[in-house]
């Protein structure tokens, strides 16, 4: 996380948090906030529910953007293959839902993630820029979980 990015997710609440589906589901159509069951996918959940946005979408390679209640049937589609959604699709949903507007936004995921995040919503903050791999970010993430968790508790005070 660049300076920049800690002190702005220090200093507000999102309107809005994207977060990556995973590869690990269940077996069987459930809401999206329940489909996934990977543990890179729930580390980026913790850390998004603690940052306690307006809206959190998960960004699923094969639906595109899912409120949580969304109920969808499992697939194997992962991000950047032929099958997965494009930026253009992702750009329509979030029309077509009145969000593309909303700032700040914070996309939690990798590479191909926010890409298609910054499609979009090209002034989303990324604090997983510049991580080295699942586990340097899974590391980042529990940090920016566990900031967010201070600083909420932090303002109540």
């Amino acid at each position: 996380m660049t300076p920049n990015d800690r002190l702005q997710l220090d200093c507000f609440q999102p309107e809005l948090v994207v977060i990556p589906c995973g590869s690990r589901k269940l077996d069987r159509p459930a809401r999206a906030a329940d489909l996934y069951t990977g543990s890179y996918h729930r580390a980026c959940r913790k850390a998004a529910d603690a940052l306690r946005p307006d809206r959190l979408l998960i960004l699923s390679a094969r639906y595109g953007l899912l409120d949580l209640d969304d109920v969808v049937e499992p697939y194997d589609t992962p991000h950047g293959t032929t099958d997965a959604v494009t930026s253009q699709l992702v750009l329509e949903q979030a029309t077509l839902r009145g969000i593309v507007l909303l700032d700040p936004v914070v996309a939690l995921g990798g590479a191909r993630h926010v890409g298609l995040v910054h499609a979009v919503w090209p002034h989303a903050l990324t604090p997983l820029a510049g991580t080295r791999g699942m586990g340097e970010q899974t590391a980042r993430l529990a940090a920016l979980r566990n900031d967010a968790v201070n600083w909420h508790s932090s303002c109540r005070s």
